[in-house]
């Protein structure tokens, strides 16, 4: 099979053990992989989830995996959707009814485990943590530099870092050498893991998700400015002065200085729309 321009495909068995078994797959699982490229994976998956969901854009592939996987195929075990994970209209509805057989019910109670192409990372998580049905557990292979980026810690925040640790608890599992593809990417990668993913940090602080992000990424606009005044557009000096004061944020501190807890302090400062 010729190989399309970004595409690496993992051909360690090795380094696929590995990730099933930090996914802690349970036998009554459902498990959505996305872009599962020639099934390395799919395979080990199949041998433990209930059910596995892949989506594929690339048609050979998914005309090689329908081949390869027929008999899970036909026995309901398995489920290959071809297209475009951002594109396809309204995605969850299509997989619970072809899971429960239900117009009623959404997926729930599922596990991502997938080697996702880098360019996606950002939009994935995006709309899979924001998702009204949030999955269960996430296992990514990632590129390893954005890897490190969500699982930072303060003095290093990012603006993506703060998007997925506001929803879920990431942990660099191990890190995957670029030897361990074919064809060899020019980056390594990394295996993450989100796990107690939930919604609790916004309703905790009974403030809509649109309205955080809004304050972080006024916050992150100009990195080299001081927070206290990237934020001038929402309060005068003075009134932010004082909320620093109240949150214990130091005046000059910069955006990526502040914990979840500081952002979640300064709840009051972007107005509500």
């Amino acid at each position: 099979m010729r190989v399309r321009l970004g595409q690496c495909f993992l051909n360690s068995k090795k380094i696929v053990r590995k990730i099933v078994e930090a996914a802690g797959i349970q036998k009554e699982d459902v498990i959505l992989e996305v872009g599962p490229g020639r099934g390395i994976l799919t395979e080990e998956l199949l041998k433990y989830a209930k059910k596995v969901i892949a989506v594929e854009k690339d048609k050979r592939l998914t005309d090689f995996l329908t081949v390869k996987f027929g008999p899970e195929i036909k026995r309901g075990s398995f489920i290959l959707i071809e297209g475009d994970i951002f594109k396809i209209s309204n995605f969850q509805f299509l997989i619970s009814k072809q899971i429960l057989n239900s117009k009623s019910q959404i997926l729930n109670n599922y596990k991502i485990v997938a080697n996702i192409p880098y360019y996606i990372t950002s939009r994935f998580l995006r709309n899979f943590l924001t998702a009204e049905n949030q999955p269960q557990k996430m296992i990514l292979m990632l590129q390893k530099e954005v890897a490190r980026r969500i699982c930072v810690k303060p003095p290093k925040m990012n603006l993506l870092a703060i998007s997925v640790q506001a929803y879920g608890e990431p942990k660099i599992l191990f890190n995957v050498p670029r030897k361990y593809f074919s064809p060899s990417p020019k980056v390594d990668s990394a295996v993450v893991k989100i796990e107690n993913i939930s919604k609790k940090f916004f309703h905790l602080q009974t403030r809509r998700e649109k309205e955080f992000f809004k304050l972080v990424k006024t916050g992150f606009r100009h990195k080299r400015k001081l927070l206290l005044n990237n934020l001038r557009q929402f309060k005068d000096r003075q009134t932010l002065e004082e909320i620093f004061k109240h949150c214990e944020i130091p005046l000059k501190s910069r955006s990526e200085n502040l914990s979840l807890s500081n952002w979640r302090c300064l709840r009051g400062v972007a107005p509500q729309s």
